[in-house]
């Protein structure tokens, strides 16, 4: 016992093990206890209170505080209460020191479990009353989306504190109407939220729906923003969860919450195997893709991580935050241009690294379309072979390009230096060496120059929103999960294979638009969408596989190998490295070359 508090706990529990005991005696005999019998609970207590004192002790009843109890100090209670009864059957039936009727044998446990949860939980409810109580109305009301555990947790936090103060929960199924949470009333479907809001002159909605469909996050929060309620959320749903939640950072949702998919499952020991202890390489390591790859990576412990990067800003940047987040891990800093064939072997003579991960590229399809479309070609294409001609001769075990759905029936000179790319590298494929793999995907939410910080941007300064067309369609999946994606194919690759990663349904840029302006708390007439018609190389929709290709499954469900029909000839391979080779081209040559070396590629 360190101090009064444990004390007066401890001296609280032993008075509920006689209370019960007596209890249960006073019960068994409908409260006229025969004279014997009351002298032999009496007599009993003497051995009966100490067992039971030094059982609560020994699991731990007194480690937690009254004022946070939990489940968790059930849990202790029940083993604590549970043995003690067990003991007590067995001393009673095998030593017999009192008669002691059978009933109280069981009537004392659960008399004595209730009486020490019901004080311990009865005690939280008045302290939390009494300190956060009149914090419940200060504040802003609010309505809290969604009735499962995340809401629970949330609305626990909310009650202690006075930024906001929930008043009603709506939830998407209809079997919760009618029921409370909290104490509050919960309405459903979420088709009522707008007759809600009103009723209770609300202005701000709070999501707390983790589990539930991107799908349905987005129709909750279209129905919330259409009734001109501002649509707030937790910075991670995960947080939310697990309760690490703290009302001071609730924040306006964003799109990239709504557009959310199902959690990557990874093969994390494959990974392990494949990372951890072991030099890994990462071209292009300051961009968005080569960034998170970075970070995923150093979850798994290599032995050294190698950061290359043409950006001197960008391979700083992440390179500072690679020792603020992983401070143990050995990191190397390359300044490289990945078409430069002497450097990339210096550098991989000095790391020998195990696996690179080649996500260097220029990726801006208008910027890439002329006056740059040389440079285009030699960065993804050039820059490949270079890097993976040395990974050759460094004798590295995996080399995985990252590659694009552009890449696909191109219409762009980016799409098309990305396929051939694609293409050289399965050309240079041999089974007792390298291991060539490369995993395509669409857009990534947040990268670099995309759609959504641009957006977002324009509607910061008023509008309008500016889209190239009203019917185009785009795939969309979170960084992380791309990056996620990437390793895994890199595990499972075994050299040749284009893996495709599941990149769900396409969106609807200007549906997409017109959810970032209501999300934003803009009606859609406030601030203008604007078409500004398709750009230089640019499709109305993007595929993940070409027309002569298919697809064979893989273990992950989230991943597919392209089946290709196209292979390289010696002498085709031969012709591709001398245009390479050659000085500056104008467009049209430029254009005319990839279209030799890609069929596929549509001119513009």
């Amino acid at each position: 016992m360190t101090n009064s508090r444990t004390l007066a706990a401890f001296l609280h529990d032993l008075f509920a093990v006689a209370a019960a005991w007596m209890v249960a005696f006073w019960l068994r005999f409908n409260f006229d206890v025969p004279v014997e019998y009351l002298a032999a609970a009496q007599q009993s207590l003497v051995w009966v209170i100490p067992l039971f004192g030094a059982l609560f002790f020994a699991f731990g009843l007194y480690q937690g505080v009254w004022r946070f109890a939990s489940l968790a100090d059930m849990r202790h209670i029940l083993a604590a209460v549970g043995t003690g009864a067990v003991l007590l059957v067995m001393a009673v039936l095998f030593l017999r020191p009192v008669p002691i009727p059978r009933s109280v044998l069981v009537m004392h446990p659960l008399l004595l479990v209730a009486i020490m949860g019901g004080s311990r939980f009865a005690y939280r409810s008045w302290k939390e009353h009494r300190l956060y109580g009149p914090a419940r109305m200060r504040g802003q009301p609010v309505i809290v989306l969604g009735a499962g555990e995340a809401a629970d947790s949330l609305l626990r936090e909310m009650s202690r504190s006075g930024l906001w103060y929930a008043v009603a929960v709506v939830s998407k199924k209809q079997s919760n109407q009618g029921r409370r949470l909290h104490g509050l009333p919960v309405f459903a479907p979420m088709a009522l939220l707008p007759e809600v809001a009103k009723r209770y002159s609300v202005k701000h909605v709070i999501m707390a729906m983790p589990n539930s469909r991107a799908a349905e996050r987005r129709d909750a929060a279209e129905i919330a923003a259409s009734a001109g309620l501002t649509v707030m959320t937790m910075p991670s749903y995960d947080d939310l969860l697990a309760g690490r939640v703290s009302v001071s950072s609730i924040r306006r949702v964003e799109l990239e919450d709504l557009l959310g998919r199902e959690a990557v499952s990874l093969d994390d020991a494959g990974l392990h195997d494949l990372l951890s202890g072991r030099v890994v390489l990462v071209t292009g390591a300051g961009g968005s893709i080569g960034s998170e790859l970075c970070r995923q990576i150093g979850k798994f412990s290599p032995a050294r991580l190698a950061l290359v990067e043409s950006s001197e800003f960008a391979l700083y940047q992440i390179d500072e935050e690679l020792a603020l987040s992983f401070p143990g891990l050995a990191r190397t800093c390359w300044a490289a241009d990945v078409r430069d064939c002497e450097r990339a072997d210096e550098i991989l003579a000095a790391e020998k690294p195990a696996v690179i991960f080649h996500a260097a590229a220029y990726k801006h399809v208008p910027l890439m379309e002329a006056d740059n479309a040389w440079q285009a070609v030699r960065t993804n294409a050039l820059g490949t072979l270079t890097m993976a001609r040395a990974a050759q001769r460094a004798e590295v075990e995996k080399f995985v390009l990252i590659s694009t759905d552009k890449a696909v029936n191109p219409t762009n000179v980016m799409g098309a230096t990305k396929r051939l790319a694609e293409r050289l590298c399965r050309a240079i494929q041999r089974a007792d060496g390298t291991c060539f793999v490369t995993v395509r995907f669409g857009n990534v939410l947040g990268s670099n120059g995309s759609v959504i910080p641009k957006f977002r941007e324009q509607i910061a300064r008023g509008g309008p929103v500016t889209v190239t067309h009203p019917d185009i369609v785009r795939y969309f999946m979170t960084i992380p999960e791309a990056a996620q994606l990437v390793l895994q194919a890199g595990l499972m690759g075994r050299g040749g294979e284009i893996f495709v990663l599941d990149m769900g349904e396409p969106v609807r840029i200007a549906d997409l638009a017109r959810d970032m302006i209501r999300l934003s708390g803009f009606p859609e007439d406030e601030i203008p969408i604007r078409y500004s018609g398709l750009r230089p190389g640019e499709k109305l929709y993007e595929e993940l596989l070409a027309d002569d290709e298919s697809t064979l499954p893989t273990p992950h469900p989230k991943l597919r190998i392209a089946r290709l029909a196209d292979s390289l000839s010696e002498s085709e391979f031969d012709d591709i490295q001398r245009w390479l080779a050659a000085g500056v081209r104008d467009v049209s040559q430029v254009r005319a070359g990839l279209k030799r070396f890609v069929p596929e590629y549509v001119l513009p």
